[in-house]
């Protein structure tokens, strides 16, 4: 049985995609009748833990699970889960690198996917047992789970989806799901440099390889004169220079050095982790390169869908920016953020539905010293459009808009994809 909120009529392409499935459909609703005779109730991401629904389910005793739970309960082999309010699509990208340069000439297979847009379930009767998973886990996928990774890493927590846990310590406790079933002989990974998941250390079980910026006490990652370096098994060892990192910013750089940590937990080598390195460019709608125009470079961060996001995108650059900034506030203060803008960017272009809070926000934190120039448009096209007149040679226009994009988009792709056309059609 599927059931969506959605009137059968929205969802025609995704019914007849399932068209050859033994399956019957439920739309407008969920109603209690549906679990007459289930044994099951699986939740897809995007719907609360608190659904009505699931209240019933628990009533009556059946239990509630996920696409993740599902794989993690039946997967042969080894899994690496990476979890954080932020990095996690480009650090699982990069550790799925890194482990495929380690067994490139073996019989052994490296999966990824979760999270990151390939639930795996479907790759099911293909894995084996010698095989390596490397799997995105977000907060809606934890928060429902009783079963952990044989290695957990919480890259940090931050403030995040506050409109759907409602508080920092209703998120951190979907986060430490991870941690919460591990086994004696199985590893975590934590960020020194990261207040909540650094606390989490108290929850580890196993052994604990920890990464950050400064030399650890005890086994981790960290950098030192521009290289990349681990302790680990009583030794010190130089991973890669900071030079073959091609990604910008210093998030990405905290994001490789955390990738490096989660290899050494798998037993990756250090030729492999360089070789995973070199060369990545990234993922796309993550500070993606675009194109240039007239001078004038075009940037593509619609993963910033929070506003320490949409910061870090910000600390990225040293060039004069226009920004646009906009979207679907997630309950998140904006201030840090109004903060920066004031002080780095030379033009602001606010879309979507967050608009005024937005705006309210830099007005706030605006002083005369501030030369800022705001502009606001009702969606992202006419942002484009905007920028593209008041961008001047040497700028560089960024999207990294702070908000979610379900104001107007099925998801931060999506967006990030029509940015992309419309900076291609100018």
């Amino acid at each position: 049985m599927v059931s969506d909120s959605k009137p059968a009529e929205a969802l025609k392409q995704e019914t007849e995609e399932l068209g050859n499935l033994s399956v019957d459909f439920v739309f407008g609703g969920h109603p209690p009748a549906l679990l007459e005779g289930a044994n099951l109730l699986c939740l897809s991401g995007g719907v609360p833990a608190d659904l009505p629904l699931a209240q019933q389910a628990r009533e009556q005793g059946i239990p509630i699970s996920n696409d993740a739970q599902l794989f993690l309960e039946r997967c042969p082999a080894s899994i690496i889960g990476i979890t954080g309010s932020a990095g996690k699509t480009t650090t699982t990208t990069l550790v799925g690198r890194m482990a495929s340069a380690e067994y490139e000439n073996s019989q052994k297979y490296v999966w990824v996917g979760g999270n990151i847009g390939r639930p795996l379930l479907a790759d099911l009767p293909t894995i084996q047992p010698q095989d390596l998973v490397v799997m995105e886990l977000s907060s809606f996928q934890l928060e429902l789970m009783d079963i952990s990774p044989q290695i957990a890493v919480i890259l940090n927590v931050t403030p995040n989806h506050l409109d759907r846990h409602k508080t920092m310590v209703v998120y951190t406790a979907a986060k430490r799901r991870i941690l919460q079933y591990q086994l004696a002989d199985d590893r975590a990974v934590l960020n020194r440099d990261d207040e909540i998941s650094w606390a989490l250390r108290e929850q580890v079980r196993g052994r604990m390889i920890s990464f950050g910026w400064e030399i650890p006490e005890g086994e981790g990652t960290y950098l030192a004169e521009d290289v990349i370096r681990l302790r680990l098994d009583g030794k010190d060892i130089a991973l890669c220079p900071v030079a073959d990192v091609a990604l910008r910013g210093k998030h990405n750089l905290l994001n490789v050095i955390a990738a490096c940590a989660i290899a050494a937990a798998a037993e990756i080598s250090p030729e492999a982790m360089q070789a995973g390195v070199r060369g990545f460019q990234g993922v796309e709608h993550r500070l993606e390169f675009v194109r240039r125009i007239d001078g004038v470079d075009w940037y593509n961060d619609s993963i910033a869908t929070a506003p320490e996001r949409a910061i870090a995108a910000i600390q990225s650059f040293d060039e004069p920016l226009v920004l646009l900034s906009g979207g679907r506030d997630k309950d998140l203060p904006w201030d840090a953020y109004a903060e920066l803008v004031c002080r780095r960017v030379r033009h602001l272009i606010i879309f979507g539905e967050a608009v005024e809070k937005i705006a309210d926000a830099v007005e706030r934190h605006r002083d005369a010293s501030c030369k800022l120039q705001v502009e606001i448009y009702a969606d992202l096209d006419q942002a484009v459009a905007a920028a593209a007149r008041v961008a001047e040679a040497g700028d560089l226009v960024l999207l990294a808009p702070g908000g979610t994009s379900y104001d107007a988009f099925q998801d931060f792709a999506e967006r990030g994809e029509r940015y992309r056309e419309l900076v291609n059609s100018l």
